[in-house]
Protein backbone atom coordinates (compact mmCIF):
# COMPACT_ATOMS: atom_id res chain seq x y z
CA UNK A 1 0.00 0.00 0.00
CA UNK A 2 1.35 3.35 -1.43
CA UNK A 3 0.77 6.67 1.22
CA UNK A 4 -0.72 9.34 -0.69
CA UNK A 5 2.11 12.60 -0.74
CA UNK A 6 0.61 14.80 -2.64
CA UNK A 7 -3.31 16.61 -3.14
CA UNK A 8 -4.50 18.93 -5.68
CA UNK A 9 -4.85 22.43 -5.15
CA UNK A 10 -7.56 24.48 -7.00
CA UNK A 11 -8.21 28.31 -7.72
CA UNK A 12 -10.84 29.59 -9.32
CA UNK A 13 -12.05 33.27 -10.06
CA UNK A 14 -14.84 34.72 -11.30
CA UNK A 15 -15.75 38.43 -12.40
CA UNK A 16 -19.10 39.17 -10.52
CA UNK A 17 -21.88 41.10 -12.62
CA UNK A 18 -22.96 42.55 -9.70
CA UNK A 19 -22.03 42.46 -5.91
CA UNK A 20 -23.52 39.86 -4.23
CA UNK A 21 -26.05 42.02 -2.04
CA UNK A 22 -27.47 42.82 -5.78
CA UNK A 23 -30.95 41.12 -6.82
CA UNK A 24 -29.36 40.03 -10.38
CA UNK A 25 -26.74 37.77 -7.99
CA UNK A 26 -29.69 36.43 -5.37
CA UNK A 27 -29.79 32.88 -6.97
CA UNK A 28 -25.92 32.56 -6.96
CA UNK A 29 -25.68 33.80 -3.49
CA UNK A 30 -29.07 30.75 -2.42
CA UNK A 31 -26.77 28.40 -4.14
CA UNK A 32 -23.34 28.94 -2.01
CA UNK A 33 -24.07 27.10 0.91
CA UNK A 34 -25.52 23.79 -0.91
CA UNK A 35 -23.05 24.08 -3.44
CA UNK A 36 -20.52 24.59 -0.20
CA UNK A 37 -21.35 21.82 1.82
CA UNK A 38 -21.94 19.53 -1.40
CA UNK A 39 -17.85 19.78 -1.65
CA UNK A 40 -17.86 19.24 1.71
CA UNK A 41 -18.96 15.78 1.40
CA UNK A 42 -17.78 14.89 -1.74
CA UNK A 43 -15.27 11.89 -2.06
CA UNK A 44 -11.66 13.40 -2.33
CA UNK A 45 -12.67 16.50 -0.39
CA UNK A 46 -10.21 17.51 1.81
CA UNK A 47 -10.19 21.71 2.50
CA UNK A 48 -11.82 24.71 1.59
CA UNK A 49 -10.72 28.45 2.08
CA UNK A 50 -13.39 30.48 4.13
CA UNK A 51 -13.75 33.19 6.71
CA UNK A 52 -13.87 32.21 10.56
CA UNK A 53 -17.57 31.87 10.30
CA UNK A 54 -17.67 30.01 7.23
CA UNK A 55 -18.34 32.55 4.60
CA UNK A 56 -16.43 31.22 1.61
CA UNK A 57 -16.97 34.38 -0.05
CA UNK A 58 -15.57 36.63 2.32
CA UNK A 59 -12.15 36.00 1.47
CA UNK A 60 -11.02 38.81 -0.92
CA UNK A 61 -7.62 38.02 -3.12
CA UNK A 62 -7.90 40.81 -5.68
CA UNK A 63 -8.44 44.52 -5.74
CA UNK A 64 -11.14 44.64 -8.22
CA UNK A 65 -14.10 43.49 -5.11
CA UNK A 66 -16.01 42.03 -7.58
CA UNK A 67 -13.47 38.89 -8.39
CA UNK A 68 -14.47 36.58 -6.66
CA UNK A 69 -12.38 33.18 -5.19
CA UNK A 70 -12.56 29.76 -5.10
CA UNK A 71 -9.41 27.60 -3.39
CA UNK A 72 -9.39 24.08 -1.76
CA UNK A 73 -7.71 20.67 -1.78
CA UNK A 74 -8.75 17.51 -3.00
CA UNK A 75 -6.86 14.57 -3.13
CA UNK A 76 -6.96 13.78 -6.94
CA UNK A 77 -8.03 15.41 -10.29
CA UNK A 78 -10.33 12.79 -10.67
CA UNK A 79 -12.14 13.91 -7.13
CA UNK A 80 -12.40 17.40 -8.14
CA UNK A 81 -13.44 17.41 -11.80
CA UNK A 82 -16.14 14.64 -10.64
CA UNK A 83 -17.19 16.96 -7.84
CA UNK A 84 -17.35 20.21 -10.67
CA UNK A 85 -18.55 18.44 -13.79
CA UNK A 86 -20.26 15.05 -12.42
CA UNK A 87 -22.42 16.46 -9.35
CA UNK A 88 -25.74 18.89 -8.27
CA UNK A 89 -21.98 21.31 -8.40
CA UNK A 90 -23.11 21.43 -12.27
CA UNK A 91 -26.14 23.09 -12.10
CA UNK A 92 -24.98 26.81 -11.00
CA UNK A 93 -22.10 25.92 -13.32
CA UNK A 94 -24.24 25.97 -16.24
CA UNK A 95 -26.18 29.20 -15.30
CA UNK A 96 -22.68 30.90 -14.26
CA UNK A 97 -22.93 33.14 -17.88
CA UNK A 98 -25.98 34.60 -15.49
CA UNK A 99 -23.96 35.81 -12.88
CA UNK A 100 -20.29 36.27 -14.10
CA UNK A 101 -19.08 38.10 -17.24
CA UNK A 102 -15.41 36.32 -18.35
CA UNK A 103 -12.10 36.97 -16.72
CA UNK A 104 -9.25 37.87 -19.12
CA UNK A 105 -6.82 34.86 -19.04
CA UNK A 106 -7.24 31.48 -17.39
CA UNK A 107 -10.39 31.32 -14.79
CA UNK A 108 -8.48 28.39 -13.24
CA UNK A 109 -5.48 26.76 -12.08
CA UNK A 110 -4.58 23.65 -10.72
CA UNK A 111 -1.28 22.07 -9.08
CA UNK A 112 0.28 20.07 -6.40
CA UNK A 113 0.94 20.90 -2.69
CA UNK A 114 2.31 17.98 -0.34
CA UNK A 115 -0.40 16.36 2.27
CA UNK A 116 -1.56 19.16 5.36
CA UNK A 117 -0.41 21.53 3.14
CA UNK A 118 -2.87 24.53 3.15
CA UNK A 119 -2.09 26.87 0.33
CA UNK A 120 -2.26 30.59 0.77
CA UNK A 121 -4.11 32.63 -1.92
CA UNK A 122 -0.52 34.29 -2.94
CA UNK A 123 0.42 31.03 -3.85
CA UNK A 124 -2.78 30.01 -5.71
CA UNK A 125 -2.19 33.99 -7.69
CA UNK A 126 0.70 33.10 -8.59
CA UNK A 127 0.40 29.71 -9.73
CA UNK A 128 -2.68 31.41 -11.91
CA UNK A 129 -0.22 34.11 -13.58
CA UNK A 130 2.25 30.73 -13.79
CA UNK A 131 -0.65 29.42 -16.26
CA UNK A 132 -1.14 32.50 -18.04
CA UNK A 133 2.23 33.34 -18.82
CA UNK A 134 3.67 29.93 -19.68
CA UNK A 135 0.96 27.46 -20.20
CA UNK A 136 0.49 24.21 -18.32
CA UNK A 137 3.26 22.67 -16.47
CA UNK A 138 4.08 20.27 -13.73
CA UNK A 139 3.87 23.51 -11.82
CA UNK A 140 0.20 24.86 -12.92
CA UNK A 141 -1.79 23.29 -15.08
CA UNK A 142 -5.92 22.83 -16.01
CA UNK A 143 -8.36 19.82 -16.78
CA UNK A 144 -6.71 20.08 -20.25
CA UNK A 145 -3.36 19.07 -19.85
CA UNK A 146 -3.05 17.32 -16.25
CA UNK A 147 0.43 16.33 -14.73
CA UNK A 148 0.56 13.92 -12.48
CA UNK A 149 2.32 14.36 -9.20
CA UNK A 150 5.65 14.51 -7.99
CA UNK A 151 7.77 12.04 -8.58
CA UNK A 152 5.36 10.26 -10.37
CA UNK A 153 5.85 10.11 -14.66
CA UNK A 154 6.42 13.61 -16.14
CA UNK A 155 4.18 13.93 -19.31
CA UNK A 156 1.25 14.95 -19.19
CA UNK A 157 -2.44 13.13 -18.88
CA UNK A 158 -4.78 14.82 -22.32
CA UNK A 159 -8.27 13.57 -21.42
CA UNK A 160 -10.38 12.51 -24.26
CA UNK A 161 -13.68 14.64 -25.11
CA UNK A 162 -14.70 17.27 -24.34
CA UNK A 163 -16.20 16.80 -20.85
CA UNK A 164 -12.59 15.61 -19.95
CA UNK A 165 -10.74 18.22 -21.15
CA UNK A 166 -12.87 20.88 -19.07
CA UNK A 167 -14.54 22.66 -22.20
CA UNK A 168 -18.74 21.80 -20.51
Amino acid sequence: MTTQKFHVAQLAISLAREPLDHPLMQDFVAQLRPVNELADRSPGFVWRLQTGDGDATGVRGFDNPLILLNMSTWESVESLFDFVYKSEHVVPFRSRRKWFLPVEGPPYVLWWVPVGHIPTVAEAKERLELLASEGPSSRAFDFRRRFPPPGEAHAPVEPQGKRASGQV
